[in-house]
């Protein structure tokens, strides 16, 4: 691992885009930095960035590089955890990339609850589509991935695995208020609010459009869920989510879409495959495995 100060230049350059406004961000001067990133691919044996009229980015050797580098930090990572469960102190760090929909209020409770056991455990949470958060656990950029229908799953390990079927969100005053379920067909009468296409919901919607004569003709498209959810405060419109976590105001109620109509999703928590988590992510990765069968469809 000796260069891991080289890499921390490196990941700095990849994010920045250039040399100037990596140096900005490290505080050093530029011309330090680019001696660095040249002294580095000289004993390399090979350049790993492309030089662009504006900037840099990482070339296919760079990027076999920094695959390795973050390889390489996860090992350390979980031995360094290890070192601290043999001293009796639960330390480590747990990165998740998760929906929108577990953000407000499923995530939050449960990582208060583990570090009320565990306070020496830190969180980062990234908020990602269901392709992206795949790609968070390839480049190592997370541990797990708690997310609604993945894209791919080439790379995706299941931990765990529940259905959580699309809610039509509404004003309390909605006719569709008096239906245990709601048709779908029913919901696009009525103005309604959908996420962008990157979103599982939005691609479990137009699935289940796909060869029949109604199509989504929505009033608001975002990819912002907190803003479907408050919109419908203001416009007597329909939006969807699923349920897991969702908490909403007075005035506000939800009622599942006829799965005749539309299937459950599939929300998988997993992690990247064949990779060996540190002691808190895998501790942490155990716990919401078995806290999710609550809120499983019964």
């Amino acid at each position: 691992m000796r260069h891991l100060k080289d890499f921390h230049y490196i990941q700095a350059v990849v994010r920045a885009g250039s040399i100037r406004k990596a140096a900005e961000d490290l505080n050093i001067t530029g011309s330090a930095l680019n001696r660095r990133i040249q002294h580095f691919e000289e004993d390399f044996g090979t350049q790993i960035f492309e030089r662009l009229p504006r900037g840099m980015r990482l070339n296919p050797a760079g990027e076999l590089l920094i695959q390795h580098f973050r390889a390489q930090l996860s090992d350390l990572r979980r031995v360094q955890s290890l070192v601290a469960d043999l001293d009796g102190e639960r330390r480590g760090h747990v990165s998740i990339a998760c929906s929108q929909a577990l953000a407000p209020y499923f995530l939050p409770t449960q990582i208060a609850a583990y570090r009320t056991e565990h306070p020496g455990v830190t969180f980062s949470v990234q908020i990602r589509d269901r392709a992206a958060a795949e790609e968070d656990l390839r480049t190592f950029q997370s541990d797990l991935a708690l997310v609604l229908e993945p894209a791919h799953l080439v790379d995706f390990d299941i931990l765990a695995t529940i259905d959580q079927p699309i809610h039509a969100i509404m004003r309390a005053d909605n006719p569709l208020t008096q239906q245990k379920e709601v048709r779908l067909r029913d919901c696009l009468d009525q103005p309604h609010v959908v996420p962008g296409r990157a979103y599982a919901v939005r691609h479990m919607l137009d699935a289940a459009l796909a060869g029949t004569s109604r199509q989504l003709s929505a009033v608001v498209e975002t990819d912002s869920f907190d803003f479907m959810r408050h919109y419908v405060e203001f416009e007597n419109a329909v939006a969807f989510q699923i349920p897991i976590g969702l908490r909403l105001p007075t005035g506000l109620t939800s009622r599942p879409l006829a799965a005749r109509d539309i299937a459950p999703g599939a929300l998988l928590l997993g992690q990247l495959r064949g990779r060996s988590l540190p002691v808190a992510p895998a501790r942490f990765a155990q716990r919401l495995a078995s806290l999710l069968q609550d809120y499983a469809v019964r």
